[in-house]
């Protein structure tokens, strides 16, 4: 039960930040360099990216899994876990880009420039099922967070094909069911600050369960109630403070997942931060210039646990 929380500063910086919820710390921070070849875990077709990315994700010698990050064109996405309908593809068909859903967020990543550009190309990709697959990768329910310099921040969900875009300039995302009205009609301007009328005053509270629309309001509530972020590391301080409120903490004896990651992306200037649950500080990576002529993907280790500067 991920959160996803978008913000634009004042002078124009996009971030994109989430919680990712899950069993356990399974992601690291990594790079992927341009021209990597992959195999799916779907009928192991081959596929070669195009762009450099970093993100947090896994690599092993038979798959490849990244939850979120930014390409060396801003071009930011995230896989989020969703309960309302999403449907996979049987039966193979040779003339589709056919993936695992987990392997759909890497995929953006590492072929587009832009949300238009996916979006051009989303009648070719499916997401299958394992139905007639000799590896059983099981029903993996999830939608997409996509976002990039220009401002446009999407859902992209599985619901039908070619897949669901829906524009979401609140730049909230759980798998809460559906937006409001106006938003589905595509009558809130791109990147509006505020949408309501800022008294909220007497309001009644944001419910505190964990459940996705809890989340949901909580999220877009205090998102309403904090300063425009001025400038990027204004930004990422205030996204890491929005994703306090929508932090699982670990309780085995309730529940199986807890928030044991969060990160926050930046479109500008290709960064990557990374908080797991158990150390504290945060991991920055920044896809260089210098990086881009890499050939070999590399792995950070972070280990999870506390990290405490001590003052002298």
């Amino acid at each position: 039960m991920c959160t996803s929380i978008y913000q634009v500063t004042s002078d124009h910086t996009h971030l994109l930040a989430r919680t990712m919820d899950w069993p356990i710390l399974a992601v690291s921070p990594l790079f992927i360099p341009r021209h990597f070849t992959w195999q799916s875990v779907y009928h192991h077709r081959v596929y070669h990216n195009r762009y450099a990315l970093v993100g947090g994700g896994s690599l092993s010698a038979h798959r490849v899994d990244v939850s979120d990050g930014v390409n060396e064109y801003g071009l930011m996405a995230q896989k989020l876990t969703f309960d309302n309908g999403a449907q996979l593809v049987d039966h193979p068909d040779p003339t589709k880009v056919q993936l695992a859903a987990y392997e759909f967020a890497f995929y953006i990543l590492g072929n587009f420039k832009s949300v238009a550009d996916l979006i051009d190309h989303l009648p070719e990709i499916e997401l299958m099922s394992d139905v007639h697959n000799d590896i059983k990768f099981g029903k993996s329910e999830m939608h997409f967070a996509v976002a990039d310099r220009t401002g446009r921040v999407v859902v992209i969900e599985p619901t039908s094909y070619p897949m669901k875009v829906i524009d979401n300039p609140l730049g909230v995302v759980t798998n809460s069911p559906d937006f409001i009205p106006e938003f589905a009609a595509g009558t809130v301007p791109l990147n509006t600050p505020r949408v309501t009328t800022g008294r909220l005053s007497g309001k009644a509270n944001p419910p505190g369960y964990y459940s996705p629309s809890a989340r949901f309001i909580r999220a877009a509530y205090l998102r309403e109630r904090s300063d425009v972020p001025a400038d990027k590391l204004s930004g990422i301080a205030s996204e890491f403070h929005l994703l306090d409120s929508v932090t699982v903490p670990q309780n085995r004896r309730h529940q199986p997942t807890y928030s044991v990651y969060r990160s926050v992306a930046v479109a500008e200037d290709r960064e990557y931060y990374f908080q797991s649950y158990h150390r504290g500080d945060t991991t920055k990576l920044r896809l260089t210039d210098a990086m881009l002529d890499w050939t070999m993907p590399k792995v950070y280790n972070v280990p999870d646990r506390l990290s405490v500067r001590e003052l002298q």
